[in-house]
Order: structure tokens, then sequence, then C-alpha cells
């Protein structure tokens, strides 16, 4: 990993703002429901009980820091993950907290 002081500190920074938009629930809870298939608002809101109006407001934030990914078809906007990295790292997160602990720890 590259560590040079100023690819480190603007890469760090872009870092924990994804990282604080992934942080809250509800707006985790709406990525991982675009991990398995592109998704449209209201199936989202149906799914977590949530209005559509505020499924659409955290579809806006996640956009644009191109967490997720939006397909118009026809009347409808679908949403998915924007890449295999974002969806490979909540996979890979969800599997080490499945994780048994060691025992290891300190």
């Amino acid at each position: 990993m590259n560590t040079s002081p100023s690819v480190h500190e603007e890469s760090v920074a872009q870092l924990a703002d994804l990282f604080h938009l992934l942080g809250d629930p509800t707006r985790l809870r709406i990525v991982l429901a675009c991990v398995p298939a592109p998704i449209a608002v209201s199936e989202i809101a149906a799914t977590l009980e949530l209005s559509s109006s505020l499924v659409s407001h955290h579809l806006r934030l996640l956009r644009a820091a191109r967490i997720v990914k939006a397909e118009r078809q026809g009347k409808q906007v679908f949403y998915s993950t924007a890449d295999a990295h974002i969806s490979g790292v909540l996979r890979d997160m969800l599997e080490h907290i499945a994780e048994p602990s060691t025992g290891n720890d300190v």
C-alpha cells in the first residue's frame, strides 16, 4: 500500500468519508439491499419498512459518493452497488463479523 504523505492523506480523507456514509445503519441497510441485484426505490422502501422519500434521500448521498449507481428502466430507477469493490468490501466485512473469535484478542 502506498503511504506517501500527499496520496495517503487524500486517500484517508476519502476513505473516512466513505466509511462515515456507510456508518449510518439505514444507509448501510439500503446498500446491502442493492448488493444481490438491481432494486427499485419502492422495493427498498417496502423491504426495509422506510418511506420512499427517505430511501431516495439516502440514495442521493450514496450515488454522490459512488457507492451505488442508478439505471433507469422505463419509469422506474433501479439501484445497485457501484462496482465489485463495494460489493466485495461489504461481503468481506460480513464474513469478518461472522467469524468466531479466536480468543487471541488483546
